[in-house]
């Protein structure tokens, strides 16, 4: 399968040490199954920094082997209290080599803020959700998780 990491560097040999702060799933290498969405996490990152953008491309095995995988799927409900548990610094994620699911894009931000914040009940935000385009992500938490699946293909600057 290929899998996109958007950048502003060519990284041919991806690692968890480079994650500096909790996202979406912990700390992580994050990938996505979609180009577009790669492409747009480059430019936005090229814009602050001032560098070129960078889309690497890897191709990710699908035998997960005897890592330990959480697959959220379509399951908005646990989804979206695992962000919201990672934002609030739960290390939970730890227990996870691999974590596929939905981004919260700008979009989707929003919307679990508000539910984060008790504005919205988790009824409301997830109907909200449903309504914006699904993009994924997969973070790789360990270093173990990389070695085994992850293998740099090339890159292209968008």
């Amino acid at each position: 399968m290929t899998v996109y990491h958007g950048s502003v560097e060519i990284v041919k040999n991806p690692d968890v040490l480079h994650s500096y702060r909790p996202l979406d799933f912990g700390k992580g290498f994050y990938v996505t199954t979609i180009k577009e969405q790669a492409e747009i996490w480059a430019k936005r990152k090229a814009s602050i920094v001032g560098k070129k953008a960078i889309v690497n491309v890897y191709q990710m095995k699908t035998d997960s082997g005897d890592l330990i995988l959480k697959d959220f799927g379509k399951d908005l409900s646990e989804w979206i209290d695992f962000v919201c548990h990672c934002r609030d610094g739960s290390t939970d994620y730890e227990k996870y080599d691999i974590i596929k699911g939905m981004v919260a894009n700008d979009k989707v931000f929003r919307v679990v803020d508000m539910y984060h914040s008790g504005v919205w009940d988790k009824e409301r935000a997830i109907q909200e959700i449903r309504a914006y385009p699904n993009y994924d992500q997969i973070a790789f938490i360990t270093q173990k998780a990389i070695d085994s699946l992850l293998v740099f293909d090339s890159f292209e600057e968008v």
